[in-house]
């Protein structure tokens, strides 16, 4: 498992309330829609990065990590497996604090990467299902 208890209540609690969630469009079908909501429900705010750079729960949407204006704290990552690894790279590069792969997105040398970095990271988890356990 990548991304113990701790590290997972850390990235969640401590490492800032600003989400960079890159694959998050306005399709509602897409995991990554509902679990941006249960983000904003519980205090994170969600900027969405999408190739369409569309507004999404009412956050102004961009393109990349790159042109995001201002800071972020956790990237979370709804990318193929393929492409996670690139996005960890820009997350780092953005100065992010924390990235985290959703369910089924692993990159054990990404991992390596960026943790190396000095960032926090789990893969393979979700924070809509791990955030209402920390009650």
């Amino acid at each position: 498992m990548y991304g113990d208890e701790a590290t997972v209540r850390k990235i969640l609690t401590e490492l800032g309330d600003t989400w960079a969630v890159v694959g998050l469009s306005n399709n509602r079908q897409r995991a990554a829609y509902g679990v941006a909501e249960v983000l904003q429900r519980f205090g994170k705010r969600v900027v969405p990065v999408h190739p369409k750079a569309e507004a999404v729960h009412g956050e102004q949407g961009y393109a990349s990590l790159a042109e995001i204006p201002f800071d972020v704290d956790v990237v979370d990552v709804f990318v193929n497996g393929e492409l996670a690894g690139p996005v960890a790279d820009e997350a780092v590069a953005k100065g992010a604090r924390a990235v985290w792969f959703q369910l089924g997105v692993v990159d054990e040398a990404a991992y390596g990467r960026t943790r190396a970095a000095g960032l926090e990271m789990v893969m393979d988890r979700c924070p809509a299902i791990e955030i209402p356990r920390l009650g």
